[in-house]
């Protein structure tokens, strides 16, 4: 039974920092497609970053340079450390899980290859 369950999210200003954290249970997630997606109310989810099982890593346009996408394999943890926030950063964030694939691939930021999804962590920037 796998699940992944996100932690980390709140309120914070503009310019601050914070990191999400996806605690998962059930399956090794260092040995697949990763990804780190944001949802506002009547968008699709949005890709933010995705790590392979070779730790190499994707990140969408509006947060390269701000954003790290990395695990801890020892405690199976995805983290997400979010720097320099924008108020458009604010968005309910999910971690999700290919366990299909190892490979994340230029497709990474498509939201239906990810089998396997956490409840949401919200994040607020103002």
């Amino acid at each position: 039974h796998v699940q992944l369950v996100e932690s980390g999210g709140g309120s914070v200003q503009v310019g601050g920092s914070l990191r999400l954290s996806c605690v998962a249970s059930g399956d090794t997630i260092s040995r697949y497609c990763m990804g780190w997606f944001r949802q506002i109310p009547d968008k699709e989810r949005e890709g933010v970053a995705g790590i392979e099982s070779d730790g190499s890593t994707s990140y969408a346009n509006s947060v390269k340079g701000r954003f790290t996408i990395s695990q801890d394999s020892a405690k199976n943890i995805l983290y997400l450390q979010m720097r320099s926030l924008r108020p458009e950063d604010t968005a309910m964030y999910f971690c999700a899980a290919d366990f299909g694939r190892s490979r994340c691939g230029d497709l990474w930021w498509q939201a239906a290859r990810y089998g396997f999804w956490g409840q949401g962590t919200q994040v607020t920037v103002s």
